[in-house]
């Protein structure tokens, strides 16, 4: 028995974009939401509703929830580390803030947006963090906006003034600890993390979502085109991973800077006629020429975010 990856694009849709009970369970645990917190209804939004940048096959999966106090607030997930990622995260939080209103409509029909990033790298690392003398962060993080007053300035017992109308929760699965978990968000990190190298469903995973999730990313139920569109999606996340690494040892010539921006273009020109080839598209001389002739980094960063969903080389090189 073999197990697809639950990170990977086609997978993960697959799972959580047809099955709102598996994807309640995750949501319910990555946001620790609980009680009359607890997500019961979910509507998955429409595809020309999802805030997505344009040429970015990034943001998973966008769904509107309601809670058991009647609250509703949007979910936005995103997956693949990207350059800008960050920058890209909060865009698309703000986007799918603004985007619920038309025109004329009254600013109190606006709920809760959480950009939620299920994270296959470490945004910050443990080493970096103690490097700066800054707090860890931990494998589940939470963001918002709160008032900056300095702790001595409140009462005793007076607690920070949040404003939570776009927030953001990160999930790093390198930061995952190395005991077996059972329930709750570490036990979804560890699905992510290890349902690649399982040859059978745990007897101690938990009925419910947890095992829902892993029976249906055995590939024994996938059909030939299901499988196919599996390996495709694998192959494109492996390019984007390559390209993401981004250190290259070759072209640098060590405390050159130029050396060091040669290499790099250089490092994201193969990432991008890489991508294009594992996708299939072809690539004439010229548009090859152009690629590993151009020494621009943003205009690379912006060519290969786009070979990602790209129908053809013109559309990297040409789209506007």
């Amino acid at each position: 028995m073999a197990f697809a990856d639950l990170k990977n694009d086609f997978v993960f849709r697959r799972i959580f974009a047809t099955h709102p009970d598996i994807l309640r369970g995750l949501l319910n645990d990555l946001l620790e939401r609980t009680g009359e917190q607890a997500i019961e209804d979910i509507e998955y939004l429409p595809s020309e509703q999802l805030p997505l940048v344009a040429g970015a096959k990034l943001s998973i999966l966008d769904v509107r929830c309601k809670d058991r106090a009647g609250t509703r607030f949007v979910v936005e997930m995103q997956l693949i580390h990207m350059a800008g990622f960050l920058n890209r995260v909060i865009y698309n939080g703000c986007k799918a803030y603004v985007d619920q209103l038309k025109v004329g409509e009254p600013y109190a029909k606006l709920t809760d947006v959480v950009a939620l990033s299920i994270c296959d790298f470490e945004l910050w690392p443990d080493a970096a963090q103690d490097e700066q003398k800054a707090p860890r962060v931990p494998m589940l993080s939470r963001w918002y906006m709160t008032e900056s007053s300095p702790p001595d300035a409140r009462l005793p017992g007076q607690e920070v003034n949040r404003l939570l109308h776009v927030q953001y929760a990160f999930l790093e699965l390198p930061k995952l600890p190395k005991s077996k978990p059972t329930t709750g968000a570490l036990q979804w990190a560890w699905l992510f993390v290890h349902a690649p190298e399982l040859t059978a469903i745990p007897a101690d995973l938990p009925a419910g979502p947890y095992r829902a999730a892993l029976e249906l990313a055995n590939q024994a139920t996938f059909s030939q085109g299901e499988l196919d569109a599996y390996r495709k999606a694998m192959d494109e996340i492996q390019q984007a991973r390559e390209y993401g690494a981004e250190q290259r040892a070759e072209g640098f010539s060590e405390g050159k800077a130029e050396g060091k921006a040669e290499g790099k273009a250089e490092g994201k020109a193969a990432a991008i006629l890489a991508i294009l080839a594992a996708r299939g598209i072809a690539v004439d001389d010229g548009s090859r020429a152009r690629i590993l002739g151009c020494s621009d980094g943003e205009t690379l960063d912006a060519w290969l975010v786009r070979a990602i969903s790209a129908s053809s080389v013109d559309d990297v090189v040409n789209s506007r």
